[in-house]
């Protein structure tokens, strides 16, 4: 019964805040909650069991000044849809929304009359809806039913006053029908920052839906524009896109820092591993390997940053890889080892220590603590052993204690 009250579309229902009922059912609810009527429950009954015929009869016979008489004329109209009298729905729908204008049941017969009108090949155009939900709801279904008169539309949505959820959503749509039209209408927000919201999201809706004509023009915008914003967002496009060998030109080219740290982390969270590898061999900054390792490490590249660790001359890289891989968890356990039984360098050893402490990884430091013959290193692993609550630490604690 409830799912067949229901007259919102499932685009409609989508376009709602998280954990919100549509109108409809609210008022529902609230009407089955108020004073008993027996004539209003007796057409709730019918609606219950599908009887339209009858439903309609006992709705209709309410009057329009009783407590219910909007809800009655709303269940009326529902009820005429149901039985296909399309002409005397909207009439009812129209009749309410004229009589009651301020009533919770106004805008659940301005979503019939969508629903209704849509059904009958009659799309509303979204610029005639006053109601963010309703012009979502028009869009949605205007690509579908007139593509043609749809497109034109939608951009003129797009130049108006509508809600930014509204344009949004006009955005999305035209990037869906797949139309070279709609396409470049996007193309054009994506360029101006007219309105810089917008732009972000034409943005990144040419690198989720565009193919490669798209990211070719999110490329020749990225080179004109002096944007560091918009060029960030073009970045995470690409990323979206999965076009790595864009990202891996601007890493490799851009001469702003800011700009290269971000294709570079984005690389890493689309899991570019080797492209990073490759950019590491040619890195000379301080600065840049910081950035690919924070990369790797996004990219969940525990091997080449094991390999990193062992093999890097410069200390404070080393350094920061083994901070990496200590937050790795521990996988990274047996690479932390071999590098302290490796590394003849003292911050190295206790950089293992650190990581080693940060996997919670007690019988590896214990191991540490009982072989280390340099005081100071066996000071920071018993140190780090204290702050740990595990059995092992525990044992190893009291086994000094003892001594």
């Amino acid at each position: 019964m409830r799912r067949k009250l229901l007259t919102y579309s499932l685009f409609a229902a989508l376009a709602m805040p998280a954990g919100a009922q549509p109108v409809g059912w609210h008022g529902f609810l609230a009407e089955s909650q108020a004073r008993s009527d027996p004539n209003y429950e007796r057409g709730q009954a019918a609606l219950r069991e599908n009887q339209w015929d009858k439903a309609l009869e006992i709705f209709g016979a309410i009057p329009k000044d009783s407590p219910r008489g909007d809800a009655a004329l709303y269940w009326k109209a529902y009820a005429l849809n149901k039985l296909g009298r399309r002409e005397e729905a909207l009439a009812a729908t129209a009749d309410l929304r004229n009589s009651f204008p301020n009533s919770r049941w106004a805008n659940d017969a301005r979503a019939l009359e969508v629903e209704i009108r849509q059904a009958s090949g009659q799309p509303v155009p979204p610029e005639a809806e006053s109601n963010d939900d309703l012009k979502l709801l028009a869009i949605n279904s205007l690509m579908t039913t007139d593509p043609e008169r749809a497109i034109p539309l939608l951009e003129k949505v797009l130049r108006s006053t509508a809600s930014p959820k509204v344009k949004e959503r006009a955005l999305f749509v035209l990037m869906q029908s797949g139309s070279p039209r709609a396409r470049e209408i996007v193309a054009q927000f994506a360029r101006t920052g007219a309105d810089p919201a917008l732009q972000m999201v034409a943005i990144r809706n040419l690198g989720l839906f565009g193919g490669s004509a798209s990211r070719q023009t999110l490329v020749e915008i990225y080179a004109s524009s002096n944007d560091v914003k918009v060029k960030k967002q073009i970045l995470r496009s690409f990323m979206l896109a999965g076009d790595r060998d864009q990202i891996v030109a601007v890493a490799r080219q851009e001469k702003n820092t800011d700009l290269r740290a971000e294709a570079v982390r984005m690389l890493g969270i689309s899991g570019g591993v080797q492209q990073l590898a490759d950019l590491y061999k040619s890195e000379s900054t301080a600065e840049g390997k910081k950035a690919i390792i924070e990369a790797l490490f996004l990219a969940g590249a525990a091997d080449r940053l094991g390999e990193l660790a062992r093999n890097e001359k410069d200390t404070n890289a080393r350094l920061e890889t083994i901070r990496r891989l200590g937050l790795m968890g521990s996988r990274t356990a047996s690479d932390l080892t071999a590098i302290y039984a490796s590394d003849p360098d003292k911050n190295v050893k206790k950089a293992v220590l650190r990581g080693l402490f940060l996997q919670a990884n007690a019988p590896a430091l214990v191991e540490i603590a009982r072989k280390e013959t340099d005081p100071e290193l066996k000071k920071e692993a018993v140190h780090r052993l204290s702050l740990m609550n595990s059995k092992e630490a525990s044992e190893f604690m009291a086994e000094i204690l003892n001594q």
